[in-house]
């Protein structure tokens, strides 16, 4: 009995060693899950684009106009754009660094595979860049802040100016967003070869 019980405990060993694998979603399962969540932070980066573009063209307009109560509610709107863009960047940074954690533990339950130590350095490239969009967004977010209010031209034009940052850095992550989908597609073909 004692020599049977033995044998059965070696035997499955190895099945216990990868017990833990069933709550681990499949690797195809997480691509799609990906690829979904990269086709909805490209809609919800065109749809900021063009909120940043026409928040822009109505402070030139208001300015163009000298209409002081126009550039007061374009200059709120603003306001409300950055702190939902502060808002959307945290949790962008904390799921990029969730997907590093998860990378960084492929990375070494797979062996270190070549495709999985690539994947960890594009998830730690993506963190590296949200965070850089985060410090950019609450540079620009601070500089408003003394701003507002303020209706001389050197401060009208500073704020027209940083309206243009906040542009370039919506256009940014639009290609980011660009390039993130071009990997996870790869990361999707490539795991389709291996399951």
């Amino acid at each position: 009995m004692a020599k049977w019980l033995l044998a059965t405990m070696a035997l499955s060993l190895p099945v216990l060693a990868h017990a833990g694998d069933f709550r681990r979603p499949s690797e195809p399962m997480q691509d799609r899950q990906e690829l979904r969540q990269d086709a909805r932070e490209t809609r919800d980066d065109r749809h900021d684009l063009r909120e940043v573009e026409s928040l822009l063209s109505r402070y030139d307009s208001a300015r163009g106009r000298y209409a002081r109560r126009d550039l007061m509610r374009v200059e709120q709107d603003v306001r409300d754009y950055v702190a939902a863009e502060l808002h959307e960047s945290h949790r962008e940074l904390a799921q990029d660094k969730r997907e590093v954690r998860t990378s960084t533990r492929e990375v070494r339950y797979d062996g270190n595979r070549r495709d999985d130590r690539q994947d960890r350095r594009d998830d730690v490239r993506d963190a590296r860049q949200e965070s850089r969009a985060l410090r950019e967004t609450r540079a620009i977010a601070q500089q408003l802040n003394n701003l507002y209010g303020r209706m001389d031209s050197g401060s009208v034009q500073r704020k027209r100016m940083l309206l243009a940052d906040l542009v370039q850095l919506a256009r940014s992550e639009q290609a980011q967003n660009r390039q993130e989908l071009r990997e996870d597609r790869r990361e999707a073909r490539e795991d389709r070869r291996w399951y």
